[in-house]
């Protein structure tokens, strides 16, 4: 992918030199189901089975535990005098670029459409994270928190991203943010909030509705992509690069790696082939009306 190199974002918040606090002890420690990060649940199931404790016992389906609203104590923008090695610098310049040009992408889509677009923030930390939706740790994965509009990734989840999930390369990363972004996208529109609704309201609804809700940050992910496509950001390979990474976190992967079963009914992103379909909808269309996960069925 092309792209500034050192580009650095003043909606970065880092607090890779903080702590966070224990996530798994306290009260305000629940993530909500739909905001699961991408390949959290494979991590959680392996924890699950290593240490004999009920981790997804920690996923709630709803909003969960508020907790604290996040404040930025970090250092906003670069990192500072956190130290970091060359990979991780690399991925830090590389998500504030893809934070900055997504979210000029949506600016632009709400504009058209006479409505103010509200930006999100990136969030960096390590190991641990204290959050708008409660207390968070590493081995969650990537996540949006509705409460505050911010994205939390601890940037070490490229790595398993490129040697557990087996998607390697810039734009696989790039794919991560622009889906947690999706979500912010769903939050300004209302989606996340109606959704959050009706599976309270049904509870026998609440995975199929949480499905749709992925499926279609992937597909806000691939309308940026398409975006980037057409101003020739794109290198030969990064599209593959970012199919490969949305089909890498599908549920049915996850769960077959963990468990070796596949549980269809306990499916909360999605499928391999229904992630990366959607992923190649937005980036072939361009227009987020095409990403109507919902009236479809997902």
């Amino acid at each position: 992918m092309r792209y500034d190199q050192d580009h650095e974002s003043q909606d970065v918040e880092d607090r890779r030199g903080e702590t966070g606090g224990g996530a798994f002890g306290g009260r305000g420690i629940r993530l909500p189901m739909n905001r699961f990060g991408l390949g959290g649940l494979l991590v959680v199931i392996v924890l699950s089975l290593v240490f004999k404790q009920d981790f997804l016992g920690l996923l709630g389906d709803g909003g969960g535990d508020a907790g604290v609203p996040a404040v930025a104590t970090g250092t906003p923008g670069a990192g500072g005098t956190v130290a970091e090695g060359e990979a991780e610098r690399t991925a830090r310049h590389l998500a504030s670029f893809v934070l900055d040009d997504a979210q000029l992408v949506w600016g632009a889509v709400f504009k058209s459409a006479g409505q103010e677009y509200e930006k999100s923030r990136l969030v960096l930390f390590r190991q641990a994270v204290r959050s708008g939706c409660g207390n968070a740790e590493s081995a969650m994965g990537p996540f949006y928190c509705p409460a505050d509009k911010r994205v939390y990734i601890d940037l070490g989840f490229f790595e398993d991203l490129a040697r557990r999930y087996g998607a390697p390369g810039d734009f696989a990363q790039a794919y991560v943010i622009a889906h947690e972004i999706g979500h912010h996208i769903q939050n300004l529109m209302g989606t996340e909030r109606r959704v959050r609704g009706a599976q309270e309201a049904d509870r026998s609804k609440a995975n199929r509705l949480s499905v749709a809700l992925e499926l279609q940050a992937d597909c806000f992910a691939g309308v940026w992509a398409h975006s980037t496509e057409q101003r020739r950001l794109l290198e030969q390979g990064d599209v593959e690069e970012g199919l490969r990474a949305a089909s890498a976190v599908g549920d049915d992967r996850l769960q077959r790696q963990a468990t070796g079963d596949v549980r269809p009914e306990s499916f909360t992103h999605g499928t391999s082939e229904q992630r990366a379909g959607w992923f190649r909808r937005g980036l072939t269309s361009g227009d987020p009306r095409a990403c109507d996960t919902f009236g479809t069925g997902g």
